[in-house]
């Protein structure tokens, strides 16, 4: 299960503890009520009650969409008609006419509260302002039903703090998540242009072996012609994974939902993954090795960068959260169709899942190698420590 799936699940088991809740006060105020000598209209506005409490569950139960627009209008609706029904018992009971039956509604008390604080967290801004208001006036008013002493009053500010606290709790959760969007947004745009600069970098490479090459050709056509096809064939080969590494990266560039994050850092490959060891063990305690099985040549620009980056990250993760370990061993293999990537050390498994944390390494990391086509996991290792593993496509066609 991912990290999506566990956070619904535990929104899912709250939803339900918040069921049970409001079940059992909305059985508190039907065994403890007063109902003889009830009048039709009396025992109407029972029934009412009941029906507001269950319509608060209907409002608060659904997940709703960050912004939703429908979610304001429903707490409108329900806040409006709890006040309407709190109006026409303050009134009866003004002129001596009792229509409480039980309690003033402590089932409704704990649903409009859950309204309130779904509201402020999930609403459309404007709207959700004053929903959130409604709502908040109809719990503090719940009391009042029942009449307009000290104790009720009492009972009515102390509702109203209830609410009061669902709203700051809402807003605490939608700041916390905006201001987290907004970091993540932020370092997708810095990776796009990373994405721009490699782009760049990777043509003119290729474009300057290509100018090179067809010059050397002209020189050589009559004295060695057999030079020539073999230049060719190599500026088709270069071309032709220039076109494709361009349409890709372009690609990615034009779509914000694929932009990965990463830090910004110069153009560097698996040909530079020597020196980063080095600079890894000349200031790191825990050791670091590095295994190569199949040769690294020729392997695309962005396939090689991605790799470069899976072992910076797992070289990063270790330093900072495997101080107990004694060694981090880098695996790096190819395949026909595959470059596989595992970064492993024997220290403590116990540290933050891909996409927890305050970190957004590997959040970018993730996303970097799903716009490429391939995946990326980590977690504890089979026998201990903890491993990144990834898989990168060499061919187009394989890409998942």
């Amino acid at each position: 299960m991912n990290v999506r799936g566990l956070r619904r699940w535990w929104v899912r088991l709250g939803q339900l503890a918040g069921l049970a809740v409001i079940g059992l006060l909305g059985l508190f105020d039907l065994r403890f009520g007063n109902f003889e000598g009830m009048s039709t209209a009396a025992v109407l506005l029972t029934l009412a009650r009941i029906g507001l409490a269950a319509a608060t569950v209907v409002v608060w139960l659904p997940l709703y969409r960050q912004g939703s627009r429908r979610l304001p209008v429903l707490a409108l609706v329900v806040g409006g008609a709890s006040l309407s029904v709190t109006l026409v018992l303050a009134a009866a009971h003004t002129q001596g006419s009792y229509l409480v039956g039980g309690s003033w509604g402590l089932a409704e008390s704990a649903g409009l509260l859950a309204v309130v604080f779904v509201v402020v967290r999930r609403g459309e801004p404007r709207s959700a302002t004053a929903a959130a208001l409604v709502a908040g006036l109809a719990v503090a008013g719940l009391p009042l039903r029942a009449g307009t002493e000290n104790a009720y009053v009492i009972f009515a500010l102390i509702q109203a703090l209830g609410a009061a606290g669902a709203a700051g709790a809402g807003l605490y959760l939608r700041t916390m998540a905006t201001g987290r969007e907004r970091a993540v947004a932020l370092v997708r745009a810095e990776q796009r242009a990373e994405f721009a600069r490699d782009l760049h970098d990777f043509i003119a490479h290729h474009v300057t072996g290509i100018v090179v090459q067809a010059q050397g050709a002209r020189f050589v056509a009559e004295q060695d012609p057999q030079r020539v096809i073999t230049a060719l064939e190599q500026i088709e080969r270069a071309g032709a994974e220039t076109m494709s590494s361009m349409r890709r990266m372009v690609g990615i560039l034009r779509n914000p939902e694929a932009a990965p994050d990463a830090p910004l850092a110069p153009l560097a490959g698996v040909a530079d993954l020597a020196p980063l060891l080095e600079g890894f063990n000349g200031v790191a305690r825990v050791p670091a090795r590095l295994h190569v099985d199949g040769t690294l040549e020729g392997l695309p620009i962005e396939v090689s960068t991605s790799a470069y980056r899976v072992v910076m990250e797992g070289l990063t993760n270790a330093r900072q959260h495997a101080s107990d370990a004694r060694a981090v061993d880098v695996f790096v293999r190819r395949t026909p169709q595959w470059l596989l990537v595992r970064v492993a050390d024997d220290g403590s498994s116990s540290r933050a899942a891909p996409g927890r944390g305050h970190g957004f390494g590997l959040i970018g990391l993730t996303e970097r190698i799903r716009a490429l086509g391939g995946t990326i996991t980590a977690g504890p290792g089979v026998t201990g420590g903890w491993v990144l593993d990834a898989t990168l496509p060499l061919d187009r066609a394989v890409a998942r």
